[in-house]
């Protein structure tokens, strides 16, 4: 396989702007090229989630190309709260597309999770012929090794997000809550740090709602997250129902426990010796009010764990990285499903 077609170019921030500059990292230390020009002569193509160049997958079925779409998840979150008409528009508008190229344009299907290979088929029926794809992160770069420590004289709790707007403004809520109950019902002097983009108007509503004052860091580079992994106690993972977050897979190669609701594909990425998954209570589909002391005193647990167990979290972590969440594992399996 000599060139790869990506489709489409993204850029900004999340789960397809990372995964993309993985991938092409990857591919060329392999001596394979990539394109985001359709007119060159290519190999296969993959299309991450969609894109309105249909034209170009059916020229490049008419030509026998391999034609691999990688699904995320469903927009589902507009449906069942208000993020305005103009953002439940756009995320109806990208499901049909997502849908139409999965069912009459993809000649094999990329999910990112079995959570979301169900999740599609349940939804949509069955579909080309498919496989799972886990991230994968760079182990040399997201790692334990590094001068970054916690800081001894509280606890910091993170989390790592793309984006906190557009309906995922749930997740901050329920980070500044998981702080609050520590700081109360456990009596913990707590640190909540944020990486991710937040609003103005949402940092001055959440303003003083903890005894520390939240750590907002804005919008991170990537190759400064292995130092902020390094630097915290625990990562918090807030989404509800994710598909495969790299923030996830990102601290448990850094060696950083992981918390979170037990929805989504959470139990496919993180062992029961490396962090605490909690059944979310209500119904997540729903929106329904989590079980949030369960979620604060799993915290606690590990928080205030003695050092050996906190130690064997933390080598537990990146043992399950380098055994299933590497990067190179990830691009064997997509050149496998390019190969048609």
């Amino acid at each position: 396989m000599k060139r790869i077609g990506i489709i489409p170019k993204v850029s900004g921030v999340g789960g397809m702007v990372s995964f993309q500059a993985k991938l092409i990292q990857g591919l060329a230390a392999r001596g394979i090229q990539h394109s985001f020009e359709l007119s060159e002569p290519l190999d296969s193509l993959l299309v991450i989630g969609g894109t309105r160049h249909v034209g170009a997958l059916r020229r490049a079925r008419r030509h026998n190309i391999p034609v691999v779409q990688r699904l995320d998840g469903i927009n589902w979150l507009h449906r069942h709260m208000r993020t305005g008409l103009k953002h439940w528009l756009r995320a109806e508008r990208g499901n049909r597309v997502l849908a139409h190229i999965r069912s009459q344009l993809a000649t094999r299907i990329v999910y990112q999770s079995r959570f979301v290979q169900e999740w599609w088929q349940r939804q949509f029926g069955p579909g080309p012929e498919w496989s799972v794809i886990h991230n994968g992160v760079d182990l040399d770069v997201f790692t334990p090794e590094g001068e970054e420590t916690p800081p001894s004289s509280h606890f910091r709790v993170l989390v790592v997000e793309g984006s906190l707007r557009g309906g995922y403004e749930l997740g901050l809520e329920s980070a500044i809550q998981l702080a609050q109950t520590l700081e109360r019902d456990h009596k913990l002097d707590v640190e909540l740090s944020v990486a991710g983009m937040v609003s103005e108007v949402q940092r001055m509503r959440f303003a003083g709602r903890t005894q520390r004052p939240i750590n907002w860091l804005g919008v991170v580079a990537n190759d400064k997250v292995p130092a902020l992994n390094r630097r915290a106690h625990l990562l918090y993972s807030t989404d509800i129902n994710a598909a495969c977050p790299n923030s996830v897979i990102e601290a448990l190669a850094c060696g950083l426990p992981v918390l979170a609701y037990d929805t989504g594909a959470l139990n496919e990425l993180v062992p029961a010796n490396a962090g605490r998954l909690v059944p979310f209570g209500g119904d997540p589909w729903r929106l329904e009010p989590p079980d949030a002391p369960a979620l604060a005193a799993a915290a606690a647990e590990l928080l205030t764990a003695p050092v050996a167990q906190q130690t064997a979290m933390r080598q537990a972590a990146r043992q399950h990285a380098e055994a299933h969440l590497g990067l190179d594992k990830m691009l064997d399996a997509y050149l496998e499903a390019l190969r048609g």
